[in-house]
């Protein structure tokens, strides 16, 4: 079944992507929920009519985008947490913590456009964060003991 995403969908495709999945996830899931439509002759004209017009803006949020990254590279990030016996970390540290960090320094990234291994230990570790569809940065950050 060929769908056009009306909005991002997470494994799948970004909005406006005209994407082929099993019948049941589309007609049972995308569709009901206002997340697809199917992907007509009609709706495809549509489609490319509407991206065409949206290209030049597409542009200034990329630019945007890689001006946010490189303020996102100069920044040197650290997160504090309470460690026990070595460099174990009591709890872990994860995408919430990154995104409270990079807050702290000024920058507001939602916390689901940033990915983390969970982190159990003292070290340097990278995130990736996901700007724009085309934008992604890997982000190092430092975790160290809680004074």
């Amino acid at each position: 079944m060929e769908l056009i995403l009306k909005q991002d969908v997470e494994n799948l495709g970004f909005k406006d992507d005209v994407v082929t999945v099993k019948n049941g996830y589309g007609r049972n899931f995308l569709i009901p929920t206002g997340h697809a439509v199917i992907a007509t002759a009609s709706a495809k004209k549509v489609l490319a009519e509407n991206i065409k017009q949206r290209a030049y803006k597409e542009k200034k949020i990329i630019d945007d985008a890689n001006q946010v990254a490189d303020a996102l590279k100069a920044l040197e990030i650290k997160i504090a947490a309470k460690v026990g016996t070595g460099d174990k970390l009591f709890g872990s540290i994860n995408n919430i913590n990154v995104a409270e960090a990079l807050a702290k320094e000024g920058q507001e990234i939602d916390k689901k456009f940033i990915t983390v291994t969970t982190v159990k230990r003292l070290g340097k570790y990278d995130a990736t964060i996901r700007l724009h569809r085309e934008v992604t940065i890997d982000l190092p950050f430092e975790v160290i003991a809680q004074a």
